[in-house]
C-alpha cells in the first residue's frame, strides 16, 4: 500500500504534464497564399427543432482534417490567424455553429467537403456538404442544420438509474430530499468528467451545462420571496391574519379551510402558486397551532388548491408562462379556456378534503363557548407590533405584484422583481427595525429548499441531456400522430399530453418536460387534422400543473410549504404527502380529459 499510493501519485501527476503540454501545443498550420474562404455555419437540432449544445464539429475536405479559423487576419488591428483547438468548433447554447476553413485558390466548388459532428449520448456521424454557394469571388458559404441521432448507451442508463434511486431515497425517506438531489447531482458530475475521460459513453453532463439547467429565475424568486415574508414576520401581520381568519369562519375550521383554499386558488392565479404559499404557510401555521391542531391538515388543502388556481392564467405556474410565450398566447387566452375547468377541479378539490379531512376538522373544532374565549384572548395576543414597518412592507409587496403582473410586459423575470422588493423591504428594515441582515438571511432564507431545486434541477437536467425525457416526449408523439386503438389523433393526443405530462410532471418536475414538449405539441397542432383553439396546448397546461400535486417534488409549491414547514417543526413524508395529492391529481386530471375532449369543442 506505501509503494501504490505514491506510484498513482506519479501516473496523475504525468498525466497532469503530458495533458498540459498537448493542450499548450500550437497547430502549425501552413495557410495557402492565395485561397478560397468557406463559412459553413447552421444549427445542431433535434428532430423537433430543439437546439443541441456543445456538440463537437469538425471539417473533412477530401479525406482529412481541416483547420478551422476562429479569428482571421486583421492587418488594421495587427491581429494574425487562430485556428481551433484540435481543429473542432463547438455548437452554442442555441444550437448554432460557424466554422471556417480555407481552401487553395479554385478548389473549393470541387472539394469533397463532410462535416463531422461527435456529441456524447449521440451517434457521431458525418454530413456530406453539397452545393456551397458563392458570394464573391474566392468566398463562399453553406448553411447546413444538423440532426443527430441518439445513442442510447450507458450515459442514458447511469442517469435514468440515479433519477429513480433519488426517489427511492426521498420517498422511503432514507436521505433527506436535499442530501439525496446532492448526492445524485454530484455523482452524475464525478462520472461524468471521471470515468467519462476514459470512455465517452460515460460523459454525461459538462459541469457549465449542469449550471445551465439549474433554473435560477426560480432560486431567486424564492430567495427574494422568503426576505420579504421574513420582514413582515416581524410584524405581526401573519398571527393578525391567522386571527381575522378564524374569527371571519367563526370557529368552524372547515369553514375556514374552505375559505383558505378558495383565497389560495385565486391569489395563486394572479400571483403565482409558489410566492403564494410562501405567503399563506406562515398564516395557515399560526392558525394551525392556536386551533392544536396539524398544520398539514390545512397545509395539504391549501398547496393543492395552489396548484390548481395557478393554472387559470398565464403568470399561474411556470408551465404556462413557458407555453404562452412558445405558442404565443395570451393571458386572457389562459383565461377563458381554462378557468371553467379549474372551477370544476377546485369544487372536486373541496369535496375531496372534506371526505379527507371533515371528520377531524369536527373533532377539533371548540364549544361555541371557548371559540368565544379563544377569540377575545386572540385578538388581545395577535396584534400588529409595528405599523410604520407593515406599511411599507404593504407598499413593496404591491409593488413587486404590479411588477409580477406585467413582467412580460417588460420582458422581465419575475424573479427580478422579487429581488429588487427584497432589497428594498431589507434596506427599509435595517433603518426603522434596526435589522441585523446577515442573521436575517441566514434565518429567513430556507437554504436546504433552494440547494435542493439546484440538485434537483442539475438530476432531471441529465435525464434531459441523455435523452430520456426526449424519449417519451417522442413516444407521446408517435402514438398520438398514429391513431393508435381506433381513436382519432386529436382525441390520442389529448389523452396523451394530458395524462403523460401529469404524470412525468410528477416525478421530475414540470418545468424541464414542459420545455420538452413545447416543440412537440407545435409539431402535432400541425400535422393532426382537426386540431383547433389550442386545444394541445391547453391540455399540456392541465397535464403539467395538475401533475404537480402528484407527489410532494411535482411542483415547487410543494417543496417550498414543505420546507417552511419543516423549519417550524412540522415535516411531512413525501408518502404521506402522496396519499393526499395523488388522489387529488387522478381526479382532476380525469375532469380536465372529460372536459378537453366533451366540452371544451363546443364551447371554444
Amino acid at each position: 500500500m506505501k509503494i501504490i499510493l505514491p506510484v498513482i501519485l506519479l501516473l496523475l501527476i504525468f498525466s497532469s504534464f503530458i495533458s498540459a503540454e498537448n493542450h499548450n501545443q500550437e497547430t502549425q498550420v501552413e495557410i495557402p497564399g492565395e485561397y478560397d474562404k468557406v463559412v459553413l455555419t447552421g444549427k445542431t437540432q433535434s428532430f423537433h427543432g430543439e437546439p443541441i449544445h456543445e456538440t463537437k464539429i469538425k471539417i473533412i475536405v477530401n479525406g482529412k482534417e481541416q483547420p478551422i479559423i476562429t479569428r482571421e487576419a486583421n492587418k488594421e488591428l495587427g491581429t494574425e490567424v487562430e485556428f481551433a483547438d484540435n481543429n473542432e468548433v463547438v455548437s452554442a447554447s442555441d444550437g448554432e455553429y460557424t466554422a471556417i476553413i480555407y481552401l487553395p485558390k479554385n478548389t473549393a466548388e470541387k472539394a469533397d467537403i463532410k462535416i463531422h459532428i461527435e456529441k456524447p449520448t449521440y451517434k457521431s456521424r458525418e454530413i456530406e456538404i453539397k452545393g456551397i454557394t458563392k458570394i464573391t469571388d474566392g468566398e463562399y458559404i453553406h448553411y447546413k442544420d444538423i440532426t443527430p441521432e441518439r445513442h442510447i448507451g450507458a450515459a442514458f442508463y447511469i442517469s435514468a438509474i440515479i433519477l429513480i434511486l433519488i426517489y427511492i431515497l426521498i420517498s422511503f425517506e432514507i436521505l433527506h430530499r436535499t442530501l439525496a438531489a446532492l448526492l445524485g447531482a454530484s455523482v452524475l458530475l464525478f462520472i461524468s468528467y471521471v470515468f467519462g475521460h476514459f470512455n465517452t459513453d460515460f460523459y454525461i453532463l459538462s459541469f457549465e451545462n449542469a449550471k445551465n439547467y439549474i433554473d435560477f429565475n426560480v432560486i431567486y424568486l424564492l430567495m427574494g420571496m422568503m426576505l420579504i415574508v421574513g420582514v413582515m414576520k416581524r410584524t405581526g401581520i401573519f398571527q393578525w391574519m391567522a386571527f381575522k381568519s378564524y374569527q371571519a369562519a367563526k370557529g368552524d375550521i372547515w369553514k375556514l379551510a374552505v375559505i383558505l383554499m378558495i383565497v389560495t386558488a385565486f391569489v395563486s392565479a394572479f400571483l403565482d402558486n409558489v410566492t403564494t404559499m410562501l405567503l399563506l404557510t406562515p398564516v395557515t401555521i399560526e392558525i394551525a397551532l392556536i386551533l392544536r391542531i396539524s398544520p398539514w391538515s390545512l397545509l395539504m388543502p391549501l398547496v393543492l388548491a395552489s396548484n390548481i388556481g395557478g393554472t387559470a392564467t398565464l403568470i399561474g405556474d411556470p408551465p404556462n408562462i413557458m407555453i404562452g410565450s412558445f405558442a404565443k398566447l395570451t393571458f386572457m387566452d389562459f383565461v377563458i379556456a381554462l378557468t371553467p375547468v379549474v372551477i370544476i377541479c377546485m369544487v372536486a378539490l373541496i369535496i375531496m378534503m372534506k371526505f379527507k379531512y371533515g371528520k377531524y376538522y369536527k373533532k377539533a373544532n371548540l364549544t361555541p363557548e371557548n371559540i368565544e374565549k379563544l377569540l377575545i384572548r386572540l385578538e388581545k395576543e395577535y396584534k400588529i407590533t409595528n405599523h410604520a414597518l407593515l406599511n411599507h412592507s404593504l407598499v413593496i409587496l404591491i409593488f413587486v405584484v404590479i411588477l409580477f403582473i406585467l413582467h412580460g410586459t417588460f420582458h422581465m423575470e419575475p424573479s427580478i422583481a422579487a429581488l429588487i422588493g427584497a432589497s428594498l423591504l431589507m434596506i427599509i428594515a435595517v433603518v426603522m427595525d434596526k435589522v441585523d441582515v446577515a442573521h436575517m438571511i441566514e434565518r429567513e432564507i430556507e437554504w436546504p429548499t433552494l440547494v435542493f431545486f439546484m440538485m434537483l434541477f442539475i438530476v432531471v437536467g441529465a435525464a434531459v441531456e441523455t435523452g430520456l425525457i426526449q424519449l417519451i416526449a417522442t413516444w407521446v408523439a408517435n402514438v398520438s400522430s398514429s391513431g393508435l386503438g381506433g381513436l382519432a389523433p386529436v382525441v390520442l393526443a389529448v389523452i396523451l399530453i394530458i395524462w403523460v405530462s401529469a404524470i412525468m410532471s410528477a416525478i421530475v418536475d414540470n418545468i424541464p418536460f414542459t420545455a420538452t414538449m413545447l416543440p412537440i405539441v407545435a409539431y402535432l397542432s400541425q400535422v393532426i387534422p382537426n386540431v383547433e383553439a389550442n386545444i394541445l396546448w391547453w391540455a399540456l397546461a392541465l397535464g403539467a400543473c395538475f401533475g404537480g400535486n402528484g407527489t410532494l417534488i411535482g411542483a415547487s409549491a410543494n417543496i417550498v410549504t414543505a420546507g417552511i414547514a419543516e423549519k417550524g417543526g412540522h415535516p411531512i413524508t413525501f408518502i404521506d404527502f402522496m396519499k393526499v395529492g395523488f388522489p387529488v391529481m387522478i381526479v382532476t386530471l380525469i375532469i380536465s380529459t372529460i372536459w378537453m375532449l366533451f366540452v371544451f369543442p363546443h364551447i371554444m
